[in-house]
């Protein structure tokens, strides 16, 4: 397959998606507009509607353009160090969100390895470790929040932790999965080896998780970011993507609202790709093909 056979279909969608997103824009906008001219008594027609819905100040769904502006403005044109600066505000949720993502990863391996080598723990534990994903987080985050405020504990561990709260869970299914993969002809094989449970342990059994574990982890860092974000949502921070949220939502500021939303997807994007290189790394490593 050529490169312009990958690309093309690509870039096909985009530009639908592109299209879609522009006449949204015009379909929302555009009654603002209409009343603006119905309060000041004077007609307008629809090529008159059409540029104005496209730079509203406050509109109700932003045009493309307008969100690529203030994307530009803020990442580029803003010192990393200011407040209005949505690099620094990415670091704060990042921050917290590798930190999260850090305890998730180490939680849910060592409850995979508990539950696949003991019993009790895998008929105990893991129907606790589902229903801990039934309870919705933002009814969660601020009690989190609340409990470690009265012992005097603020700033990124709360954050993180919420990060860890949904972070581990696809590492320990996946893990569990990974962990258990082996047939049992090779377990049976390893045995007449007389391996110990160690040698079974990290001759088999963890080299085969790898495939596993990296498929998860890239899910749970998606969802650390997640995590991270609606941990500053309850807090009213001032710092951080969920705080320009806020205040996106506060004053009306649709645009930054978006901004936000599009530099939190790209920065997911990075820290998947970042464990993807990592999982291919691993694999070669392993004496994988290509």
């Amino acid at each position: 397959m050529t490169a312009r056979e990958k690309i093309l279909p690509v870039l096909t969608i985009l530009a639908a998606l592109l299209a879609l997103w522009y006449a949204a824009a015009v379909f929302l906008n555009a009654p603002f507009e209409r009343d603006t001219a119905a309060r000041a008594g004077t007609t307008i027609t629809f090529s008159e509607i059409l540029p104005r819905t496209m730079a509203q100040a406050r509109p109700v769904l932003p045009a493309p353009h307008q969100v690529l502006a203030e994307l530009w403005d803020t990442t580029i044109n803003k010192p990393v160090t200011s407040k209005r600066s949505l690099v620094y505000h990415a670091w704060i949720t990042l921050s917290a969100t590798l930190v999260g993502f850090g305890l998730g990863t180490l939680l849910g391996i060592t409850l995979a390895v508990g539950t696949v080598h003991n019993r009790a723990m895998d008929r105990s534990l893991m129907p606790w470790i589902i229903a801990s994903q039934t309870i919705p987080i933002l009814a969660i985050a601020p009690m989190i929040i609340v409990v470690l405020n009265a012992i005097g504990i603020s700033g990124l561990l709360p954050k993180a932790l919420i990060s860890t709260y949904l972070s581990f869970f696809p590492i320990a299914v996946g893990m569990v999965k990974g962990l258990r993969s082996p047939e049992q002809i090779q377990l049976d094989l390893m045995r007449t080896y007389n391996a110990s449970s160690s040698q079974l342990f990290w001759k088999l059994r963890w080299p085969a998780s790898m495939p596993y574990l990296f498929t998860s982890l890239k899910v749970a860092v998606a969802i650390a970011l997640v995590g991270a974000i609606v941990g500053e949502l309850p807090t009213g921070a001032v710092a951080g993507l969920g705080a320009r949220l806020l205040a996106g939502s506060y004053y009306g500021q649709t645009v930054q609202i978006w901004s936000a939303l599009f530099m939190a997807a790209g920065l997911a994007a990075v820290l998947v790709l970042i464990v993807g290189a990592a999982h291919s790394a691993v694999l070669r490593r392993m004496g994988a093909r290509p």
